[in-house]
């Protein structure tokens, strides 16, 4: 159980580690698919390769866009490459580093599930028996031509009544299947030298500007899931505020004569109540008005913040001042 909350615990410490869970997860899938998938080949020639090709790469197909669909950094990618230039200039190598990380981790999958079928190679067997040359087996029927044809194509059906008193059909499927398999540990061998490779000669390539561009992406993905944050808290505390104006404006006005000394008590107490309006319009960061929003999340898409700090930003400030009948100043913060 400990080990099962340190590996959870993994997947939640970023993005990266979430997405790798994820094509875990979906090549895990892939597998449970395919053993839970019946596999039934027509053993009709005219469709076997269709069939046994088709169940081989199209799921790998539907894994692989599903991958792309529910990774994260795909969002991240198309919205920097589309985005507007403005005050900040776009980074082609973060560009490709993230389609690059998006392809591999929804390649997992499909590779997975063409791996299992090649290496228990019954949609091969099934797309391929009949390009078996028959003069290499005995046990043969003395037919040729179509028949022939038809006959290698019943191969995958061993419960056909043509096949029961002849050794001919499991030689057949032992041979196409030994080449599926072999294709199979073939490229799989072939990944993991390639890994191997690329993990060997990594370090021999710029590895400051790798660093570089693995550091911008991480910044890419950190500033949009904070702003979608930021964006929150501000439609909440808007929302907040529009609800509170409409429950306190359906109120009648009412009008109450204190006496002088009353009044002069009561007058903190609204001053108490402008500052708590005044701490929410803070939350809010000044924008308060439908017009405001619009133009904020325009000049965000159109114009992204340059990436400098050490620019401090500029922040109104609020002053109160105190007037007396006449309109004059008698007292002001400023």
């Amino acid at each position: 159980m400990e080990r099962l909350k340190l590996v959870l615990q993994y997947f939640q410490s970023n993005s990266e580690s979430i997405s790798n869970g994820i094509c875990a997860i979906l090549a895990l899938i892939s597998v449970k698919l395919y053993t839970s998938f019946d596999f039934n080949c027509p053993c009709i020639p005219q469709y076997n390769k269709l069939y046994g090709l088709g169940v081989m790469f199209v799921p790998p197909v539907i894994l692989f866009l599903l991958g792309v669909l529910i990774n994260r950094h795909t969002g991240v990618m198309m919205e920097e490459w589309l985005r507007p230039i403005g005050k900040r200039s776009k980074n082609p190598a973060v560009i490709k580093h993230l389609f690059s990380a998006v392809i591999q981790r929804s390649l997992l999958a499909p590779m997975v599930w063409i791996l299992v079928t090649l290496l228990d190679g019954k949609c091969f067997v099934c797309a391929f028996s009949m390009n078996v040359d028959s003069r290499y087996f005995s046990g043969i029927p003395n037919i040729t031509g179509l028949e022939m044809t038809r006959l290698l194509a019943k191969v995958p059906c061993k419960e056909d009544a043509i096949f029961r008193n002849t050794t001919f059909r499991k030689a057949v499927s032992r041979y196409v299947r030994c080449y599926s398999q072999a294709i199979g540990w073939s490229i799989l061998l072939f990944l993991i030298l390639l890994g191997a490779v690329g993990r060997v000669t990594k370090p021999c390539f710029n590895h400051a500007a790798f660093l570089q561009t693995r550091y911008w992406s991480n910044y890419l993905d950190m500033e949009q899931k904070l702003f979608d944050e930021t964006c929150v808290l501000h439609a909440r505390d808007f929302a907040r505020k529009c609800v509170v104006q409409f429950f306190e404006g359906m109120r009648d006005d009412s009008v109450l004569h204190l006496p002088l000394a009353r009044a002069l008590v009561t007058r903190p107490s609204r001053t108490g109540d402008m500052l708590e309006d005044m701490d929410g319009e803070e939350r809010l960061h000044g924008i308060t008005r439908h017009e405001q929003v619009d133009h904020l999340l325009h000049a965000w898409y159109q114009c992204k913040p340059e990436l400098d700090v050490t620019k401090m930003a500029y922040r109104p400030r609020a002053c109160i001042t105190w007037e007396d009948d006449r309109g004059r100043a008698v007292f002001s913060d400023v």
